[in-house]
């Protein structure tokens, strides 16, 4: 039996999470005039004093900035047991989530990626699509600050952006040439970096290693978008607070237990949001079991937790006679190709992948690997070094990963955090049809290189510290015995708790989530103020 803890003052939405989707839908929610609560585990980091223009910013990346909170292990992460997947968890605790070290690439999933069961005979069909998301998706574009061009031929028309594109920079320059020689598709990548003054946010000037902040805040992140604005509109953004459990009374969810401080407290409200990515949101349903639940929150149907999706990836990395100086710049969000994005049963495989172009490391980044291939160790290792850095330039090979019901988030049975929750613990395989993606993505990619003119060509086959996307784990549909929410988020067995961010989606794309998650949350929170208004 639950032991009562003390009360605060109730609110109409608690929201679970504070990183891309929360953030929006807390915002969302106070503008609409609901009174919010939204609760996270790390804090609040300022990105004015981040370590990007000193002399140990790689070190940084290693440290406290990497993206494994298993290495990482500041007090606010939790432990993941990975020892049964190939890729490992990439995710940050802070608010403003993983967008405090992301890459900032901005593209949207395309209308066909919410048909796949209808194009392709796989996954299943979300029920939404693409239109329904529309309106969202420019609002976020305006809130984010994105950057880009309109008019790409491969996806649905958009406004203009809101800033004109990144620039390219040497490498990408040569790999825009060699699409163009290839008669492939490319584009100039929206991208949430200013490229102009935006706000209270300075224009990029180039100057480097993104990954751990930015001083000038020209790379956007969700708490500069949105944590400032739904303060001013009234929402409360507690820090430093970690969601021990989500209450429930029969079918109707009354709050939240947390600790903050130590001190453990319960948040009464009349709806909880849920928003901790695809699998802290998994990790927090399971460990919400009841009498009322016995498996979990909202996982009457034994949906929770399963079906788990990345973006399964490659890098192929090209050497070339030139500096291109790669270490300059945004470095993965400037030049994008989805020439191989569609099915096309004569490759072999089901959907597709995306190039997404990387610019050079810095040079621990370029001597240990990290996502390319490692400079080997050994007599060569400064020859090799000396070869490649500031003379490389990456594409990656993003494929697109198909639900699958024993890829699953579970609760481990001994590991914990520092609060006695049970840890979650990822179990995935990589599919062949991932993997025969992966192939041909490689040598699609050599391709572009040795037509960029690239003297040589380096091939890291699986990057396993691509864990960066959880998704699928209590997805969305109409049917409660296959799905674990509606088309607005509600779970169907607790239809006031809300999901907002990626364990909704029904099938991932071969594109980066993060503009895709963030609609919905808006999206899902406008539809929640309009029934809190009608109650």
């Amino acid at each position: 039996m639950l032991v009562d803890p003390p009360i605060d003052p109730p609110v109409d939405v608690v929201i679970v999470g504070g990183g891309a989707s929360g953030l929006a839908a807390a915002w969302r929610l106070a503008m609409r005039g609901r009174s919010v609560r939204l609760l996270e585990q790390g804090e609040t980091i300022d990105q004015r004093a981040a370590p990007s223009l000193g002399p140990q910013w790689e070190r940084a990346l290693q440290s406290r900035f990497h993206g494994n909170p298993n290495i990482r292990r500041l007090p606010a992460d939790y432990p993941v047991n990975a020892a049964d997947t190939p890729i490992q968890p990439a995710s940050y605790t802070a608010l403003g989530g993983g967008t405090q070290r992301w890459g900032a690439h901005f593209p949207r999933l395309r209308p066909g990626d919410f048909r796949v069961r209808s194009l392709d005979g796989v996954g299943e069909d979300w029920p939404i699509g693409y239109a329904d998301l529309d309106a969202w998706f420019d609002l976020n574009d305006r809130m984010m600050g994105v950057c880009g061009v309109a008019g790409d031929p491969a996806n649905p028309p958009r406004p203009e952006r809101p800033m004109p594109p990144l620039p390219l920079g040497p490498g990408p320059k040569r790999l825009a040439a060699a699409f163009d020689r290839l008669g492939w598709h490319w584009w100039p990548a929206d991208s949430a970096v200013a490229t102009t003054p935006y706000g209270e946010r300075g224009a990029c000037n180039n100057c480097g290693p993104c990954g751990v902040g930015c001083p000038r805040l020209a790379r956007a992140s969700a708490d500069l978008a949105y944590a400032g604005a739904a303060r001013a509109a009234g929402a409360i953004i507690s820090t430093g607070a970690r969601t021990l459990r989500i209450r429930a009374e029969g079918a109707r969810a009354t709050g939240v237990d947390y600790v903050q401080g130590g001190i453990q407290r319960n948040q009464p409200a009349r709806a909880v949001i849920l928003a901790a990515n695809g699998m802290g949101t998994a990790r927090l349903l399971l460990a919400s079991a009841s009498p009322d639940h016995p498996a979990g929150l909202a996982n009457r149907s034994g949906q929770v937790g399963r079906n788990l999706m990345h973006h399964p990836t490659a890098m192929v990395t090209g050497l070339f006679a030139e500096r291109l100086d790669g270490h300059k710049g945004p470095f993965a969000c400037v030049l994008f190709s989805q020439q191989h994005i569609e099915s096309d049963a004569a490759r072999g495989f089901i959907r597709g992948y995306q190039f997404q172009a990387i610019r050079g490391g810095g040079p621990v980044q370029t001597a240990l690997g990290g996502y390319m291939a490692r400079v080997p160790w050994g007599r060569g290792h400064h020859a090799d070094f000396e070869r490649i850095f500031l003379h490389s330039v990456s594409l990656t090979v993003t494929a697109e990963d198909l639900p699958e019901p024993d890829n699953r988030v579970i609760l481990d049975p001994v590991l914990t955090d520092s609060d006695g929750i049970a840890a979650p613990a990822l179990h995935y395989r990589l599919a062949d049809n991932a993997r025969r993606m992966l192939d041909h993505g490689i040598a699609a990619g050599a391709q572009v290189m040795r037509a960029a003119g690239a003297v040589d060509v380096v091939v890291n086959p699986f990057v396993a510290a691509a864990g960066f996307h959880f998704l699928g784990t209590a997805r969305m549909g109409t049917d409660p015995g296959t799905s674990v929410v509606d088309a607005l988020g509600r779970a169907h067995d607790v239809p006031n708790l809300v999901l907002v961010d990626g364990a909704v989606f029904v099938t991932a794309g071969a594109v980066n989530p993060t503009s895709t998650i963030q609609a919905i949350a808006l999206r899902n929170a406008d539809a929640l103020a309009d029934r809190l208004e009608a109650a």
